[in-house]
C-alpha cells in the first residue's frame, strides 16, 4: 500500500506534468491544432481530469504561455545577476540563444503565442509576459536604445532561429546572424 501512495503525484505535481506537456503540444502545433486528450495522455490522465486542473483547453494555453515567459524572465535574472547595463544585456541573450538552440520548444511555444495573439485573452497573456521582460531589461541599466536593439535582434534571431538556419551556411542568413552578434 505504501508504494502506490509513495508512487501518486500531487495534483500541483501533475498540474506541473501537464504545463511541460501543454509546452510541447502547444509549440509543435499551435492552440488551434493541439489536442487536449494528447496532453493528457504525455502525462498518463484522463482528459476529465486535465479539464479539471485548467477548466479549458485556453485557460491550459494561458497557463502554458504564462509559464514560458516566466521561465524566460528567470533565465534572464539569473544570466543577469551581477551585471549592468550592455553587459546584462549580452549575458542575457547569450543565455537564451543557448537555450533556444537546447530546447527549441521554448522558441516555437513563444511563436505559437504570438500567432495566437488575435483572441484577445491570450494577447493579454502574452503581451504582459513580454512586457515583464522587457521591464526586466529596462532595469538593468541599459539605455533605452541598447534595450530596442536587444529585442530587435533578438526578434531576428528567433525568426531566424525558427526556421533552423542558425548554424546553416545560407549567406543571407549567416550576415544576419553576424550582425545580431555584434560582428559586422
Amino acid at each position: 500500500m505504501s508504494t502506490a501512495t509513495s508512487s501518486r503525484k500531487t495534483a500541483a505535481e501533475r498540474r506541473e506534468a501537464l504545463l511541460d506537456a501543454a509546452l510541447t503540444e502547444f509549440a509543435a502545433r499551435g492552440f488551434h491544432g493541439a489536442s487536449t486528450d494528447a496532453i493528457a495522455r504525455r502525462v498518463g490522465i484522463s482528459q476529465p481530469y486535465l479539464f479539471r486542473l485548467f477548466g479549458t483547453k485556453k485557460d491550459l494555453y494561458i497557463a502554458a504561455v504564462e509559464r514560458c515567459f516566466a521561465d524566460t524572465l528567470e533565465r534572464f535574472e539569473h544570466a543577469a545577476e551581477g551585471l549592468e547595463g550592455h553587459d546584462a544585456l549580452m549575458a542575457m541573450g547569450a543565455a537564451y540563444g543557448e537555450w533556444i538552440l537546447t530546447d527549441s520548444r521554448r522558441l516555437r511555444a513563444q511563436m505559437q503565442a504570438y500567432a495566437a495573439s488575435d483572441d484577445p485573452a491570450i494577447r493579454t497573456a502574452v503581451r504582459r509576459g513580454f512586457g515583464r521582460i522587457v521591464a526586466f531589461a529596462e532595469s538593468t541599466g541599459a539605455t533605452r536604445e541598447e534595450v530596442h536593439h536587444f529585442f530587435a535582434r533578438g526578434m531576428l534571431l528567433n525568426v531566424i532561429a525558427s526556421m533552423e538556419l542558425l548554424d546553416s551556411s545560407e549567406p543571407w542568413a549567416a550576415r544576419m546572424i553576424e550582425v545580431c552578434r555584434g560582428h559586422q
